[in-house]
């Protein structure tokens, strides 16, 4: 169960990242904006895990004595990038008007990691489902606080929040490769 928080909490990192650029690009109405970025982030995190758990599924026969390195090999790429991202600040383009045409956009974007992250579902002694709609939940609350967080800091925090999840998601990967 520690394991899976930790993913949700990793994972939920990217989309925290853009919930705050889009709480300190915003001028108004911050609520609605937090339920929104909140709901798309979350349902995005919560559906791509399940995708890339049920695929794994698929291959598990061809390949489930390499399972653990495949996590591990996923996990670590999923990381590194998003630590890359964090240290290379300005990756995320200027937004004018946030409409729910950027919002899906941005969803499916952060949420794509989720997707490879999923295989690592496999190896987790947990329900994939349950596991799934604690990473969509973990996501739906960070985004929701990450929005007012950008209101309140301005996009210092942004990165910050990346490495940390991409350093997260390399640690569970080593942890499911050695033990």
């Amino acid at each position: 169960m520690i394991e899976v928080l930790l993913l949700a909490f990793a994972l939920s990192m990217d989309a925290f990242a853009v919930s705050i650029g889009l709480g300190a690009k915003q001028n108004g109405e911050y609520r609605s904006l937090a339920w929104k970025a909140g709901a798309f982030f979350g349902i995005f995190q919560a559906i791509m895990p399940l995708i890339g758990y049920l695929g794994g599924k698929g291959v598990l026969g061809f390949v489930s004595s390499y399972a653990s390195y495949i996590a591990f090999g996923l996990l670590l790429l999923i990381g590194a990038k998003m630590i890359y991202e964090g240290v290379n600040e300005g990756v995320e383009e200027e937004i004018a008007k946030i409409t729910n045409k950027i919002m899906l956009t941005l969803a499916i974007a952060t949420s794509i990691d989720a997707m490879a992250a999923g295989f690592s579902l496999m190896l987790l002694e947990l329900n994939p489902i349950l596991a799934c709609g604690i990473i969509g939940l973990t996501t739906f609350v960070i985004s929701f606080i990450g929005v007012y967080v950008g209101k309140l800091s301005g996009t210092w925090l942004e990165s910050k929040a990346e490495i940390f999840g991409g350093v997260v998601l390399v640690a569970i990967g080593f942890r499911i490769l050695f033990f």
